[in-house]
């Protein structure tokens, strides 16, 4: 099989499930922007070198993969088997995150991005996941059985800030708090 189809090649997009769309389309942005996320975990696992933390993020992105997927399900041929995202998996995140936070001295300001690139790459993927959550959001009637794929991202988001205050602490950078002037 060829990498390339030719399919798409009028701007449209098949769906899981077979339904062609303009690759404009608020899905394809959805299920695009979680696509993007993952390759920032991936860019934020090939720049840190811990055994178990590379095993998490290849789990999360799996997990995102399976967000994708869901987003990605027109909804349509109920024959179709499409992954999902169980409880498990987004409590799975929330250990993860209880764990890090309890490392960590207690939030008392917003952070600026920096100090590391490991640390700024978890800041881009938080943003991105974000976006990627935005997005979703715009076709949430759309999408077939997403309700935990919804709650994984909003997850995710917060796992990326407390990721990138856990590796500020490994990484002895210091964090700068964002200071208004008002």
């Amino acid at each position: 099989m060829k990498v390339y189809t030719k399919t798409g090649d009028k701007g449209t997009t098949a769906l899981i499930g077979g339904k062609r769309v303009k690759k404009s389309s608020q899905r394809i942005e959805a299920y695009g922007t979680v696509d993007e996320l993952i390759a920032w975990i991936g860019l934020i696992r090939d720049s840190y070198d811990d055994e178990n933390l590379i095993k998490e993020l290849v789990d999360i992105q799996d997990n995102l993969m399976d967000v994708a997927a869901i987003l990605a399900y027109d909804g349509e041929n109920k024959s179709v088997k499409v992954p999902a995202i169980i409880d498990d998996d987004i409590t799975g995140l929330e250990n993860s995150i209880d764990k890090m936070d309890s490392e960590l001295p207690p939030v008392d300001a917003f952070v600026l991005p920096g100090g590391h690139k490991t640390v700024s790459y978890c800041h881009i993927a938080r943003t991105v996941c974000r976006r990627a959550e935005r997005r979703a959001i715009e076709i949430q009637e759309d999408v077939f059985n997403g309700e935990n794929a919804f709650k994984f991202l909003n997850r995710m988001s917060d796992y990326l800030f407390v990721l990138s205050r856990f590796l500020s602490k490994k990484l002895s950078v210091k964090e700068i708090k964002w200071v208004p002037k008002v």
